[in-house]
């Protein structure tokens, strides 16, 4: 049986990656919750947000430790799977993989220790202290990687000689021309990731009637976040969308399936790409609108699929419908945010069934719409691994594709035992709850706790 090594090196490491990716999104939007939460726990003194901390940095330790575990398989596909890649572009990339660790790995590594196990050690402000740097470090951590990834979608500041990258300005590297688009997009990403996974699980818990002021002071916070960071990101993904467009045309064109280069280009909503045939099937479109978007103009030139060769085209059905699942995800989002702000300024937040479960079904969209955003921009860049420059198939590692195949089996193994306990120890955690808070007992405080979470009088504020 015969085995393409190149093919299946490409799935070995979208396997990965998927895997992978996943944690890191949550991680970065968790460890600034852990920071909110602690700070509103030290100005306010409540032991309800300590409990919650504590809560979710149980969460926070496992999705670290899988995250980091991950990563360190991937690493490794550098040196086995894609060694020629490796070669070329080692001057560049090893660097600003190496800054990662340099600044984020040690900077988390000397306060999460503090973190989690601290609490009893330290003091209050130092403990808050290291949480402040744990989550610095996964946002310095986030800034490296998508710098060199961004550098892959759009090279800057080299020279090739003898058919190796060197660097020639690491200010243009590091700062590429797609590099803050891609880092705002990815940051927000990772925070509503983190947003609808918190809200769906206290709408889980408001649904069944457990931890209520918990959950009402967790889905509160979701519904605002959501509100202000949804349309943020909305507007992010409009200014990536037009740097897409200046450097990387053809990815946009597969975006939006358009294979006419064409003035006044309507948007597509639905169709089913041909590649084969150069055509879309079953299209629903609106006239003009696609060139409002993408131009901001109703008139603006749009550059259709058949401008390029056909074998510097992306595999236009994938990207097509990876970006669609993204923005359809990001406007479901948008809503959740908007009218739960509404249901809460009218005190109905907590007693609509069908907004809690909507909540609830949300509570894994982030983690879809971040692989569907990942796809759209790594397969949109085929068939390059630095787009203009070095293809894909002139990356990859002479190997024999049976041991690329028997490493891709045992890696599937692994994963599925290794994650599938890590996972299943969340659930765990989150079936568990947080630790019961004590009832309020002066006046004041009963007066207070009750307008905060729109309690009704005789409401249970344990479980």
């Amino acid at each position: 049986m015969e085995f393409d090594p190149l093919l299946l090196s490409r799935i070995q490491f979208a396997f990965t990656m998927a895997f992978h990716i996943l944690f890191p999104a949550f991680t970065i939007g968790l460890a600034s919750w852990l920071v909110m939460l602690e700070a509103i726990w030290l100005i306010t003194g409540r032991e309800m947000y300590h409990h919650l901390y504590k809560f979710w940095m149980k969460i926070f330790a496992v999705s670290f430790g899988m995250g980091v575990v991950s990563g360190i398989v991937m690493s490794f596909q550098f040196g086995t799977n894609w060694s020629r890649f490796s070669e070329t572009t080692g001057n560049i990339i090893g660097p600003l993989l190496n800054y990662e660790v340099l600044t984020a790995f040690f900077l988390e590594a000397s306060f999460l220790g503090i973190m989690l196990f601290g609490s009893e050690r330290v003091g209050k402000k130092f403990h808050f202290f290291a949480t402040c740097m744990v989550a610095l470090g996964v946002l310095i951590s986030t800034f490296w990687i998508i710098s060199a990834n961004s550098w892959m979608q759009t090279p800057a500041g080299y020279e090739i000689r003898d058919g190796i990258f060197y660097p020639a300005n690491w200010w243009e590297i590091v700062f590429n021309p797609s590099f803050p688009y891609r880092l705002a997009h990815m940051v927000l990403a990772a925070y509503l990731t983190t947003c609808f996974v918190i809200g769906g699980i206290s709408a889980g818990y408001l649904l069944q009637q457990r931890f209520v002021p918990q959950a009402r002071f967790m889905l509160i916070m979701t519904v605002v976040f959501a509100a202000i960071v949804a349309p943020s990101q909305l507007f992010s993904g409009d200014l990536h969308g037009l740097n897409v467009r200046d450097y990387q045309p053809a990815k946009l064109a597969a975006m939006e399936a358009h294979w006419e280069t064409r003035t006044g280009a309507p948007l597509i909503l639905f169709a089913l790409p041909d590649a084969e045939q150069e055509t879309n099937h079953l299209e629903i479109a609106v006239p003009k609108l696609g060139s409002l978007i993408l131009t901001h103009g109703w008139d603006g030139e749009v550059l259709g699929l058949k401008t390029f060769p056909r074998d510097e085209r992306p595999p236009v059905a994938i990207v097509f419908w990876s970006f669609r699942i993204m923005v359809g995800i990001g406007m479901i989002m948008l809503f959740v945010g908007f009218y739960g702000v509404y249901l809460w300024w009218r005190g109905e937040l907590f007693h609509k069934p069908w907004f809690l479960k909507l909540c609830r079904l949300m509570t894994p969209a982030g983690f879809i719409a971040v692989l569907a955003g990942w796809g759209t921009a790594e397969v949109g860049r085929q068939p390059y691994v630095v787009y203009g420059l070095m293809r894909t198939s002139e990356a990859s590692t002479v190997v024999a594709g049976s041991s690329v195949f028997t490493s891709l089996v045992t890696f599937f193994l692994v994963y599925t035992v290794v994650f599938s306990a890590g996972i299943y120890y969340i659930l765990r955690l989150i079936q568990n709850g947080p630790d019961t808070v004590a009832i309020p007992t002066t006046a004041k405080q009963i007066k207070q706790f009750k307008r905060l979470l729109s309690l009704p009088d005789d409401a249970e504020s344990r479980q």
